[in-house]
């Protein structure tokens, strides 16, 4: 049987420091104007990568799951 550290740890750390770069992303290009939340459009495309990037996490979650338990 797998171990935490073989399995979940890996997971934490890259969902964590990768969100991390996404959230220093996100702040890069909101303060350089290129990411305006005024615009519909802008705001609607932060929500697709902001969903991109939840989707990517529970689907990696549930794989990871999936592979332990099923």
């Amino acid at each position: 049987m797998p171990t935490f550290f073989h399995t979940w740890l890996p997971f934490i750390y890259l969902y964590v420091v990768g969100g991390f770069f996404f959230l220093i992303g996100v702040i890069i290009i909101t303060k350089s104007g290129a990411l305006n939340f005024k615009i519909k459009r802008h705001k609607k495309w932060f929500f697709v990568i902001l969903g991109g990037y939840f989707y990517f996490v529970f689907l990696h979650a549930f794989l990871i799951i999936a592979a332990l338990y099923f």
